[in-house]
């Protein structure tokens, strides 16, 4: 009898007969919305960034080894692939992008020491116009400062803020020949110095008299004396309500030689002190006479 063999045949299907099933082309796709992205947020970044940002970005890609002339060297001090940094490039946040004219202005970089010192002076003339807007409003709006506004005189020079205080017919600063204040002189004074101290800026105090003579009976004491005791006498009444002592640059006597009212130089507005915020180039001028002046020759 015929013996008879069972034969079992297995088929083997071969894989990736049918890969465009899988999941390959996903991560194509994905490859290519990030790209995408990218790609917008730098078209975003070199919209909304200033003139020196985008030129940063544009070197950083024309030479990737060096960023806006500078090392390579990362923070941790390693070198990136193909020599370019690891650190990213300083964008700020968005919050700090400029949105207008004005914030433009404000972020803007001076391009050389010229620009920057234009800037510096541009800041501090708003500055001094921002110091001279809110004394004119405290003066007004203070019971103890309004009665004395018209012998305040506020204004604007080439040297800085400009502060006058003027006698009055009836109502002088001081004692007659004398550097002693009246007491709302320094009631006035005492106001005044903490709005000086709000800025930066130093001062010069300088006295003035009528041309009226004035000799005392030394005979050696007349008006230069008594316009530069006066003088004095405000800086130290300054200093009392709180004035920082190191804000004086210069205090000095003019007696009559510089008056108020030239039609009439024997007018009583003429007697004044003149307290003035100076410009720091005013400053440093002022600084400059005062060591030139104590040079010996």
């Amino acid at each position: 009898m015929t013996e008879l063999k069972q034969v079992i045949i297995v088929r083997k299907k071969k894989a990736g007969g049918h890969g465009h099933h899988g999941g390959a082309w996903k991560v194509a796709y994905a490859d290519f919305v990030t790209a995408m992205m990218a790609f917008f947020l730098v078209m975003w970044l070199v919209g909304a960034g200033t003139k020196q940002q985008r030129a940063a970005i544009s070197e950083y890609f024309k030479n990737p080894s060096m960023t806006a002339g500078q090392s390579t060297m990362a923070p941790s001090g390693k070198m990136g692939p193909g020599g370019a940094s690891t650190s990213m490039i300083k964008l700020g946040g968005a919050m700090d992008l400029p949105k207008g004219p004005g914030d433009q202005e404000k972020f803007a970089k001076p391009a050389t020491a010229q620009d920057a010192e234009k800037m510096a002076k541009a800041q501090e003339k708003k500055r001094l116009e921002q110091l001279m807007k809110d004394l004119d409003k405290a003066i007004a709006d203070s019971p103890a400062m309004a009665p004395y506004k018209d012998q305040l005189l506020l204004d604007i020079t080439s040297e800085g803020l400009r502060i006058q205080i003027v006698d009055k017919q009836n109502r002088p600063m001081f004692d007659t020949g004398s550097g002693a204040l009246k007491a709302y002189t320094v009631q006035i004074l005492h106001e005044l110095a903490g709005f000086i101290n709000q800025v930066p800026n130093q001062i010069s105090i300088s006295g003035h008299t009528d041309s009226a003579p004035y000799i005392r009976a030394d005979s050696q004491y007349g008006n230069w004396e008594l316009s530069a005791d006066r003088a004095n006498a405000a800086r130290r009444t300054l200093v009392d309500g709180g004035m920082l002592p190191a804000k004086v640059a210069r205090v000095v006597g003019l007696a009559a030689s510089i008056p108020f009212d030239k039609a009439d130089p024997a007018a009583p507005i003429n007697r004044r002190i003149s307290i003035v915020v100076m410009t720091h180039d005013a400053a440093k001028a002022a600084l400059s006479e005062v060591a030139m002046a104590g040079t010996p020759e």
